[in-house]
C-alpha cells in the first residue's frame, strides 16, 4: 500500500482557525474547573460525613451511658445474653440505627453485642481512654469491621466510672452517603460544563465574526504587514479612536505634523493647536482631498470613519506640486507676457520700417528713443525705490504681465526697501501672491489699478498691496486666510485657496501678521508686517585724515633766491 501522501496526513495539535483554538481551550477550561471544583467539593464533604458519623456515634454512646439501666445491671448482673444490659443495648441499637453499642466494664469485658457469642469477652480495641474518663472519636476497625466510633465513660449514681459505652456506624453507611452524592454532584458539574461550553460557543463565534475566521499565524502576518505598510508609504496615517484621540501615527505623519509618540492618546486640539489640520482630522469639516497648510507644507486630507466610530485620516505632501504649479502659472503668465509684446514689437518695428522707407529719418529717430526711454524709465522709477534685486525684478516683470492685462500697477511713492533683507525669497513670494491676487481681482474692470508699497521701518518690512477691485466683506476678512478657501476656479493643476495662507503662515513665523481692509478708494487693502526682517545697516566707514600741509620755508629763503637772479 502506497503511503499516505503528505499534504493529506492527519495533522495533530491545535487547529490553526482562532475560532477553534479559542473554543477548545475555552471548553478546556471550563472542564478544568469543573473537575477541579467536584474535587475541592468532595475532599471536604468526604471528611465532613466522617466528622458527622463519628458525632453521630458518639451521641448514641452519651445517651446510653446515662440509661440508669445499663449501670445498674453492669453493678448488680452478670455479662450474659438475655441480661438487662444486653437488651437494653439492643433496643437502643435498633431505635438508633446503631452498628454495635458495647458495653463493658473496668476490665474491657463485654457486657452487649450485635454478636451475642462475643458477650463475656474482651473488647478487641484498646479501652483506657474511655475508662480513663474522656471521650474517643474515631474511624478504627473492629470485630465488624472499619466503623465510625464514640466511646463516653460509665458512671454510676455515685459518678464514679465503672466501665465505658462504645457504639460504631457501620462506615460502609457513610460511604454510601457519600457516593449517593456523588451522581448529583457530576450532574450539575455536567451542567455547569454545558453551560460554559456554551457560553464558550457563543464567544468563538463573535470572536469569528471579529477575526473574519483568521489563523493565529494569517493575523499575526497581517500585524506585521500592517507595520511595514504603514511605516513604508510615503503618506501619513493618522488613525483616531472613537473618543477622537489619536491611537496610530506612521513616520511620515509624525514627519508632516510635526509631531512625535507623545501626542499618541491626546485630541488632534491638545497635539496641534488650533486651525484647519486639526478640524480636518477631527471631522469638523469634512469633503475629499481637502487642502491645509502644516508649517511650511501643504497638506491633502481625507478623512474616513471606521466600523468601531473611529477614524482613519490620510495626508499627502503637496508642497511641491504646489510649487510647480505656482510655477507653471507663473511661466504661463510670462508666456502670454512675452506674446503679447513680441507681437506689439512686431508693430513697432513695422512702424520703424515704415519711417525709414518714407525718409523720416528724425521721426525715426524720436520714436526708438521713446520706445527704450519708457523701458529705462520704469525700471529705473522701481530700482530707485526697491534696492532689493529680486524684488525690483519682480516688480518690473508684474508691471508688464499687468499692462498686458490691461491694469495699471503702480509702485507707491512712500516706497522705500533698502537692500538689506534678511530672506528676500520669503518677501518675493508674499508680494508675488498679493499682487497676483490684486491682478486677478481687478482683471476686466474699468480704470483698473493695483498700488504697491514697501516700506522700512527700523528693522521691521511693511507690505501693502492696494487695488480698485470688489474688495473683500468683512465677513470674509479672516477666511480668505484659511487654506483651501476660494471664491475663484481652480486651475487646471489643482485647488486654490493656498496663497493668502501661506502669506499668513509665512508673516505669523516672523512674528507678524497679515490682514485685509478696505482701501481707500474702494477696494482691497492687504498689509503684511514682517518684523525683524532687515538688517542692521552697515556702519559708515571713517573719513580718512588729510595729510598735514608741508611747514612753510623760512623767510630768508626767497630773499637768497631773489640775489641769485638778480646776480645772474
Amino acid at each position: 500500500m502506497s503511503p499516505t501522501p503528505s499534504a493529506r496526513r492527519l495533522r495533530l495539535g491545535l487547529p490553526r482557525r482562532v475560532f477553534s483554538q479559542v473554543l477548545l481551550m475555552q471548553v478546556a477550561i471550563a472542564a478544568g474547573v469543573a473537575v477541579l471544583a467536584t474535587g475541592l467539593f468532595l475532599a471536604p464533604l468526604s471528611k465532613q460525613l466522617d466528622e458527622e458519623a463519628m458525632r453521630r456515634a458518639l451521641a448514641i454512646a452519651e445517651t446510653t451511658a446515662q440509661d440508669p439501666q445499663i449501670a445498674e445491671g453492669v453493678q448488680h448482673t452478670q455479662p450474659s445474653i438475655d441480661g438487662p444490659v444486653q437488651v437494653e443495648a439492643e433496643r437502643i441499637r435498633h431505635a438508633t440505627n446503631a452498628e454495635y453499642i458495647v458495653v463493658m466494664d473496668l476490665r474491657g469485658v463485654r457486657w452487649s453485642h450485635t454478636t451475642r457469642s462475643e458477650i463475656g469477652g474482651l473488647v478487641s480495641t484498646d479501652p483506657s481512654a474511655a475508662l480513663a474518663g474522656r471521650q474517643v472519636m474515631e474511624i478504627d476497625n473492629g470485630t465488624l469491621g472499619r466503623s465510625a466510633r464514640g466511646k463516653v465513660p460509665l458512671y454510676d449514681a455515685d459518678h464514679r466510672i465503672i466501665g465505658a459505652v462504645s457504639v460504631g456506624i457501620a462506615y460502609d453507611s457513610v460511604r454510601a452517603r457519600l457516593l449517593s452524592v456523588i451522581p448529583g454532584l457530576f450532574a450539575y458539574a455536567g451542567g455547569a460544563l454545558a453551560v460554559g461550553a456554551l457560553a464558550a460557543w457563543l464567544i468563538s463565534r463573535r470572536v469569528q465574526r471579529q477575526t473574519r475566521d483568521l489563523a493565529f499565524s494569517d493575523i499575526s502576518a497581517l500585524l506585521a504587514e500592517r507595520e511595514a505598510m504603514l511605516h513604508g508609504i510615503r503618506e501619513g496615517v493618522v488613525a483616531l479612536d472613537r473618543t477622537g484621540r489619536i491611537r496610530l501615527l506612521n513616520d511620515e505623519a509624525r514627519r508632516l505634523l510635526g509631531i512625535g509618540d507623545e501626542s499618541v492618546g491626546q485630541t488632534p486640539d491638545e497635539a496641534l493647536g488650533g486651525g484647519r489640520t486639526t478640524d480636518v482630522l477631527a471631522g469638523r469639516v469634512t469633503g475629499t482631498d481637502l487642502l491645509t497648510v502644516r508649517g511650511q507644507r501643504v497638506l491633502v486630507a481625507n478623512r474616513m470613519p471606521t466600523g468601531d466610530g473611529g477614524a482613519v485620516a490620510t495626508l499627502r505632501d503637496r508642497t511641491e506640486l504646489e510649487q510647480l504649479g505656482r510655477e507653471l502659472d507663473s511661466t504661463r503668465g510670462l508666456i502670454d507676457a512675452l506674446r503679447a509684446q513680441d507681437h506689439e514689437h512686431a508693430n513697432r518695428m513695422h512702424t520703424l520700417l515704415g519711417l525709414l522707407e518714407l525718409e523720416m529719418y528724425d521721426d525715426a529717430v524720436e520714436f526708438v528713443g521713446e520706445v527704450v526711454g519708457d523701458h529705462r524709465v520704469t525700471a529705473e522709477q522701481v530700482t530707485e525705490k526697491v534696492q532689493d534685486p529680486l524684488l525690483a525684478a519682480l516688480l518690473v516683470g508684474k508691471a508688464t504681465v499687468a499692462a498686458e492685462r490691461g491694469v495699471a500697477l503702480w509702485v507707491s511713492d512712500r516706497t522705500r526697501l533698502p537692500d538689506r533683507l534678511i530672506e528676500p525669497r520669503g518677501l518675493v513670494t508674499v508680494v508675488g501672491n498679493l499682487v497676483d491676487n490684486a491682478l486677478d481681482a481687478v482683471a476686466g474692470t474699468p480704470h483698473a489699478r493695483v498700488e504697491v508699497e514697501l516700506r522700512a521701518e527700523g528693522s521691521t518690512a511693511v507690505l501693502r498691496v492696494r487695488d480698485t477691485g470688489p474688495g473683500v466683506p468683512v465677513e470674509q476678512r479672516e477666511l480668505v486666510f484659511t487654506a483651501g478657501w476660494s471664491t475663484k476656479e481652480p486651475p487646471a493643476h489643482g485647488k486654490r485657496g493656498l496663497g493668502l495662507s501661506l502669506v499668513r503662515r509665512f508673516a505669523e513665523r516672523q512674528g507678524g501678521s497679515a490682514t485685509v481692509g478696505e482701501a481707500g478708494g474702494g477696494g482691497a487693502e492687504f498689509t503684511v508686517v514682517l518684523p525683524e526682517s532687515l538688517a542692521e545697516p552697515d556702519p559708515a566707514p571713517e573719513p580718512e585724515l588729510e595729510p598735514a600741509p608741508e611747514p612753510a620755508p623760512a623767510l630768508t629763503a626767497p630773499a637768497q633766491t631773489a640775489t641769485e637772479e638778480d646776480a645772474r
